[in-house]
């Protein structure tokens, strides 16, 4: 398919925020990344609102380790405030995804050209991303690298026993998304084996939490760069 993707992500450090971990002000991280946390890895690489990131599985190369430290949290109002935060610590993925026109866009529906937007998203993927990447949050900045899904050696690989995570947040539903006036967030539970996790689609998760009521943005080709000029555009520059 002209739609899928694979790739290599790493980092010093990981924080994938367990959010009952969080009301006190402190951080500890989920063992593996959540879904959200790897389609916004692939949204940094590359992203338009015609399309829609799936993360169909992810490969666990390293060994599951954390770390804890004492941090000064950035306070506003002024304060002197000792966190404990705890990382993942050099966490090394190798992801595997592919993107779909986003149907709830019809007024984007003239940029739906496939091969185009694989071949940016593929260029954007040798540069490391249109944007920064971040495992979890801001601090934990890392590096993408195009990858085969099967490539190297994990540590997990020749695990035969499946390794459960309990629930874990799956990811963030948008309006736009959806169809939906709803900010909503999904649960489910993740299993492991030999390295790999498999992910479920959004819409396969039954266990589904409103969040709030919201509205999504609209857009038109006026707003946007569309695939064509944004290839042609690369196309000049890597000519000069």
């Amino acid at each position: 398919m002209k739609n899928s993707y694979e790739f290599v992500v790493y980092a010093p450090y990981a924080l994938f925020t367990d959010p009952l971990t969080k009301i006190g002000g402190e951080k500890s991280t989920y063992q593996i990344p959540t879904y959200q946390a790897l389609k916004g890895m692939a949204e940094s690489i590359y992203w338009k609102p015609t399309i829609i990131h799936y993360i169909d599985a992810v490969r666990v190369m390293n060994v599951i380790r954390m770390e804890s430290k004492g941090l000064r949290p950035i306070e506003y109002g002024g304060g002197n405030t000792l966190a404990n935060y705890t990382y993942l610590k050099e966490p090394k993925y190798i992801v595997k995804g592919h993107f779909e026109f986003n149907m709830n866009r019809p007024d984007l529906e003239s940029d739906r050209n496939e091969g185009k937007h694989y071949s940016i998203f593929q260029r954007a993927l040798k540069a490391g991303g249109r944007r920064d990447i971040f495992l979890g949050t801001r601090e934990c900045q890392g590096y993408v690298e195009p990858c085969s899904f099967d490539e190297g050696s994990g540590f997990y690989d020749d695990r035969e026993e499946e390794i459960y995570f309990g629930t874990m947040v799956h990811g963030i539903s948008y309006p736009d998304e959806t169809g939906r006036d709803e900010l909503e967030v999904r649960l489910w539970q993740p299993v492991m084996k030999k390295g790999v996790i498999r992910f479920i689609r959004p819409e396969e998760c039954t266990e589904v939490r409103k969040v709030k009521e919201m509205t999504f943005k609209k857009f038109d080709l006026t707003d946007i760069e569309t695939a064509d000029s944004l290839l042609n555009a690369l196309e000049r520059g890597a000519m000069r």
